[in-house]
Parts: C-alpha cells; structure tokens; sequence
C-alpha cells in the first residue's frame, strides 16, 4: 500500500496519476491524516504478527509460533510467510512476492517461490499449524486457515 501526501487538489489529481500502476494506494491532505489513517490500520505494536488462528511470527527472533510449538525460520520465509500473513486469505501474485521477498523482479517458472513453498508447508506441518499454503496456478500463492 502507498500513502501520498498532497495538499491542493491538483496535487492529489497528479499524484493519484502516478500511483495509478499502484495496486492499492491513499492520498491524503496531510502528514496527520496519514499517521490517523496508520493508527487504525496498523497491527498491534511489537515485532511480532498473528493470525485469527494464532500462528504467530516472532519477527524479533525470526520464529514461527503456533500454540506452544516454535520453529526458526530463515530471512526469506520469515519475510515470505510475513506477507502471507498480512493479509490471509489473498492471492499474492508471483510478481509481487519476489519484489517483496527477494527485492527483485520475478523472472522465470518461480522455481525459488515454490522451493520455499515446499519449506514452509513442512514446518507449518511440523507445527501441526491449521494453516494451508495453496499455490493457484499461473498466479500466485494464497494462505488460508
């Protein structure tokens, strides 16, 4: 998500145009309407995120955490499952999870999106976590509880 800050409304007009090939986007009058809209849509405080479910990532100790069962996870499945559980239940496209994940453009059959599948789907399961990891094909991936 992008927040522009602009404070006539020709400037709103223009920026709403450059962040047009944005996939969700807030334009605002003022820093303190940003940081109003920020509080309300923030996750809680701390270094960690949790799911309905109460699949948790400890960000602080790169864990995942369900019930009373721990395993580490490494840089790139914590900042992949990160994604996921921001938003459960989308569908991220291939495309947007290695920009967000390996900080790059997505480029050939996304082997390395679907090797980290496989790795994250076995510790879910070694946690005997209710989530599911669904790859939806020609798309992207989506987790859903």
């Amino acid at each position: 998500m992008a927040i522009g800050i602009a404070s006539t409304p020709d400037a709103r007009k223009k920026l709403a145009q450059l962040l047009g090939g944005t996939e969700a986007f807030l334009i605002v009058s003022t820093a303190d309407q940003a940081r109003q809209f920020l509080d309300v849509v923030a996750p809680p405080a701390g270094p960690s995120a949790t799911t309905p479910s109460g699949l948790q990532i400890d960000s602080d100790r790169r864990v995942l955490r369900w019930l009373d069962r721990e395993v580490d996870l490494t840089p790139l499945e914590h900042d992949f499952l990160s994604c996921l559980v921001a938003a459960p239940g989308r569908v991220w496209t291939y495309e947007k999870l290695h920009l967000e994940v390996w900080g790059n453009e997505h480029v050939g059959r996304g082997s390395d999106i679907h090797s980290m599948v496989r790795r994250v789907r076995a510790k879910l399961a070694r946690l005997g976590a209710v989530a599911t990891i669904h790859a939806i094909r020609g798309v992207g991936i989506r987790l859903s509880f």
